[in-house]
C-alpha cells in the first residue's frame, strides 16, 4: 500500500476544521432565527433582527415565506416568484418606497407562526419586490406594540 503524500494530511485537517466552523456558524444563525420569535398563550414576540427589521415566518398557499412586518404598508405584497400560477382578480397601481408601479392582486391562504391566518386575503403581487410584506391588512387585525426591539402581537 502506497503511502499517502506528506501535503495531504495538512490539507484534510484544515478542511475538517472549516467543514467544523461552517456547520457550527449555521447552527449558531438557526438558533438565533428560533430565539427571534416566540409564541405563548396567544402573545406572539417578534425581535428585530440583525437587518434592523422584524420577520415573520409564515405559509402562503403551503409555501414557506419570511414576511417583512411593515407597518406602513396598506396590504400585504409578494414577490412575482411567489404568485407564479395565481389568477389575478384585479390591478393595482401602487405608491412605493421606489416610486408609483403598476401590479396584481390575487387571493393567498395566508398561515403565520403563531396562529395567525387568513383565507382568501387579497394581495398585492408586484414585480420588482424582493421581499414579502406584510402589511397592515393583516396587521390591524392584532392588538400589537413595540419596546426594546421586540414586537408584541396579541389577537383581540
Amino acid at each position: 500500500m502506497a503511502d499517502f503524500p506528506r501535503w495531504l494530511k495538512p490539507v484534510t485537517l484544515w478542511l475538517l476544521a472549516g467543514t467544523v466552523l461552517f456547520l457550527a456558524v449555521q447552527a449558531w444563525q438557526s438558533h438565533g432565527q428560533r430565539a427571534r420569535f416566540s409564541a405563548h398563550d396567544g402573545v406572539i414576540e417578534i425581535r428585530r433582527s440583525p437587518d434592523g427589521h422584524f420577520h415573520w415566518p409564515a405559509r402562503v398557499n403551503g409555501r414557506d415565506v419570511d414576511f417583512l412586518v411593515d407597518t406602513g404598508a396598506t396590504r400585504t405584497a409578494l414577490p412575482a416568484s411567489l404568485a407564479e400560477g395565481l389568477t389575478a382578480i384585479g390591478s393595482v397601481r401602487s405608491d412605493t418606497a421606489g416610486g408609483v408601479v403598476d401590479g396584481r392582486v390575487v387571493r393567498v391562504d395566508l398561515s403565520l407562526q403563531g396562529g395567525v391566518s387568513a383565507q382568501q386575503l387579497p394581495v398585492v403581487v408586484l414585480p420588482e419586490l424582493q421581499t414579502p410584506l406584510l402589511g397592515m391588512d393583516v396587521l390591524s387585525r392584532l392588538s400589537f406594540s413595540q419596546t426594546d426591539g421586540v414586537l408584541r402581537l396579541q389577537k383581540p
